[in-house]
């Protein structure tokens, strides 16, 4: 029965097993790695019969070492089996420079595959020389030593541990003091090998906020190593002995900003629209980019001012990094316009004074004329309001009977005069009256539209950046700017408005 039974399954597995595709690719554990420090490929080929290559360098970097293993694993979905074959070969080496990795050519059940190219970049530290002397030490670098309020300068700080010390716990640190300066962490810690010990490095940016003599640091820290005066019944070490340790301090020399600027720092800018012509109240998105050696965490582009243009500005993304002693920065800003005419988006300038050359440059953003096409229903509604709206006519003639009336009321009594000033006094009461309710209602209509336009502002905010995602909302958002322009006879659907902004608002 057990034979029939093994004869049934392999039966079964040959007629429905469908061999997943055979294929290579090829992986770095890490894309950037500290000159000196190991690093690995991994080639994964996936069929029944794999040859990799002898590979014995890698773009002039002899393989330290060459591991392979095997993996099948199998799936049944639908009544239909897949049997994956996986073999995976690591190659380890230690790159001293930037590397190019090579496609390598494998062979998979007879046929031949490539792997992709990829690109190791390789960072080299300067590590200070003395850092590496001793069981454990704690170490702090900044650079510049002298710059003017506003101008960034990195602090560094390295833990150095001899390979051969075991702790018993992890260390305690605390960063230096940062006195007159905003600070920020910048990038992750940082671990490698140099000689015989394994240094953690930490970076700091710090914007000097006044004038004036600075002095950083130290930054401290607690190791905890075992007691080796204590065993437990098994002679093992037990209990912890708590070692402090200090850095060094580094004097700043904080100068005067020559001139007042924008920014300060080496910065270029680049801007981008979209498009120059678009259709009535549809969006035009302007980008704008600054980018150079220097902080751009504090500043903050304002949004554009145009009469008859609806103008939104996202929130600027700042993203920075350390080359070396100096913050390279980038700052990201779209603005987007909405408007039913021609428009200019005018021309801005942005200063910024450059320590290096001790220059105050100006960064301009030019300005763009933008077209708006309309639609033929709206051109005849424009066409039929000015029509509406022309001359006003001053040729008319009162009918003879009223002429007449008014010719012979002169030439009547005094009891004639008493019943039309009685006539004057109950019109000019009612018209009073009038005017009191028509400036009532008025009101009231004028509180309801700014109160509504508050609403349509908030609702344009939020549904704008999705007109070309969703026809409805691009629908919505025209009603919307029709009725902010003071369109009444727009009827807003406020169930399917509360619909669409809770959509697209964000969480």
């Amino acid at each position: 029965m057990k034979q029939i039974y093994y004869l049934g399954m392999i039966l079964y597995i040959v007629l429905s097993v469908n061999l997943f595709a055979a294929g290579v690719s090829a992986e770095l554990s890490q894309q950037e790695v500290v000159a000196g420090n190991p690093a690995q490929l991994l080639i994964r080929a996936e069929g029944d019969r794999v040859n990799f290559p002898p590979i014995k360098e890698i773009d002039g970097v002899t393989v330290e070492g060459r591991s392979q293993s095997q993996h099948t694993s199998m799936q049944i979905i639908n009544g239909k089996s897949s049997v994956t074959h996986t073999t995976n070969l690591i190659l380890t080496f230690t790159p001293t420079h930037d590397m190019q990795i090579p496609s390598f050519d494998v062979e998979i059940d007879g046929k031949h595959y490539q792997t992709q190219p990829l690109a190791l970049k390789v960072v080299k530290v300067d590590t200070p020389q003395r850092l590496t002397k001793g069981a454990f030490s704690l170490m702090m670098e900044a650079g510049p030593k002298r710059v003017v309020v506003g101008e960034p300068l990195v602090v560094k700080v390295y833990f150095s541990l001899r390979n051969d010390i075991q702790l018993s716990d992890n260390p305690q640190y605390n960063r230096p003091e940062f006195k007159g300066f905003l600070v920020k962490e910048v990038g992750e810690q940082k671990h490698y090998v140099k000689g015989d010990h394994q240094i953690t490095e930490l970076h700091y940016v710090l914007i000097p906020e006044k004038e004036g003599h600075f002095t950083i640091g130290p930054a401290t820290a607690k190791i905890g190593v075992p007691d080796t005066s204590r065993r437990d019944i098994f002679g093992r070490f037990f209990g912890t002995i708590w070692k402090p340790i200090a850095s060094n301090r580094v004097d700043i020399e904080v100068d005067p900003l020559p001139q007042a600027s924008d920014l300060v720092g080496s910065f270029y800018v680049e801007s981008q629209l979209d498009k120059q012509e678009t259709k009535a109240n549809k969006p035009v998105n302007l980008t704008i980019t600054i980018s150079g050696n220097g902080s751009l965490e504090d500043f903050d582009l304002s949004d554009y001012e145009i009469d008859g243009v609806t103008v939104y500005g996202d929130d600027a993304q700042v993203s920075s990094k350390i080359m070396g002693s100096k913050l390279q920065s980038r700052y990201v800003k779209k603005f987007v316009f909405i408007s039913d005419h021609d428009f200019t988006i005018p021309e801005r300038t942005i200063t910024a004074y450059d320590p290096k050359s001790k220059q105050l440059k100006q960064l301009t953003i030019p300005s763009y004329e933008v077209h708006v096409t309309q639609s033929k229903q709206q051109s005849a509604l424009t066409v039929n309001n000015e029509k509406k709206s022309g001359s006003v006519q001053t040729d008319i003639t009162l009918p003879s009977d009223t002429q007449h009336l008014r010719s012979d009321s002169t030439l009547k009594g005094d009891k004639d005069s008493t019943l039309d000033r009685s006539m004057v006094w109950v019109v000019a009461l009612l018209a009073f009256i009038a005017g009191m309710v028509t400036m009532f209602l008025l009101s009231k209509l004028t509180r309801r539209e700014r109160k509504q336009h508050f609403r349509t502002s908030d609702a344009l905010k939020i549904l704008y950046a999705h007109m070309s995602e969703d026809p409805e909302v691009e629908a919505m958002v025209r009603k919307l700017y029709a009725k902010q322009k003071g369109d009444k006879s727009v009827i807003i659907d406020k169930k399917a408005l509360k619909a669409l902004v809770e959509k697209y608002r964000m969480p």
